[in-house]
């Protein structure tokens, strides 16, 4: 017992030299990682309210725009996209403010807050909305060269069979019949639930007989 007891008492006075020799960098190395670990949560909660507030805003843009207070959302939308750059609200706010634009038929306007969201999300789904939404205002503004631009990238993944239609909406607008009902034929062999098969099969029925 005798021994065990000086064996405990050596470890320990060894323990305290250790702390001597090393406490200060130790402590110095748990404050370190108290001070990150702190501080990551700050931005973590940091970040949390600021998405609170811009999905607020984006909440106002919306109420704005269903009250058909076009120059209030517009607003509030342009304040929402300077204050809160890069969150998902901003380019939200730039697509329902460009879908106004197109119903006031102020194309050229809805094609800037479109070009705006292609520049600037991360999101690869919603960067893949914007350009078919692009293209089609484009087509609005009798550009169908910028259209089918615009449209040709390697994959559009989900939206394959819009792409396809508004494809042959452009080719349709240059005169090419025959690539039209091509672009057509293959939305419709795609095929989707965004895609209004009724329609695309009017156009088809409408080429094929010609």
């Amino acid at each position: 017992m005798d021994d065990y007891l000086l064996d405990e008492r050596e470890q320990w006075e060894r323990v305290k030299a250790w702390l001597r020799e090393q406490g200060p960098w130790a402590l110095l190395s748990v404050a370190i990682v108290a001070l990150g670990l702190g501080g990551w949560r700050y931005w973590q909660a940091r970040g949390d309210q600021r998405d609170l507030t811009a999905a607020a805003r984006y909440e106002q843009v919306l109420n704005s725009f269903s009250r058909n207070d076009i120059a209030g959302g517009v607003l509030t939308a342009d304040e929402l996209i300077k204050d809160y750059p890069g969150t998902p609200y901003a380019n939200q706010a730039d697509l329902a403010a460009a879908r106004v634009a197109v119903e006031l038929g102020k194309f050229d306007q809805a094609a800037s807050r479109l070009e705006q969201v292609l520049n600037s999300t991360r999101d690869p789904q919603l960067k893949l909305i914007a350009r078919l939404r692009l293209a089609r205002v484009q087509l609005a503004e009798g550009q169908p060269d910028g259209a089918l631009k615009t449209l040709t990238i390697a994959d559009a993944g989900a939206f394959a069979a819009r792409y396809d239609e508004v494809r042959g909406d452009a080719l349709l607008a240059k005169g090419d019949r025959a690539g039209a009902l091509k672009a057509y034929q293959s939305a419709r062999r795609i095929g989707g639930e965004t895609l209004d098969t009724g329609l695309l099969d009017l156009k088809i029925s409408e080429l094929a007989r010609s």
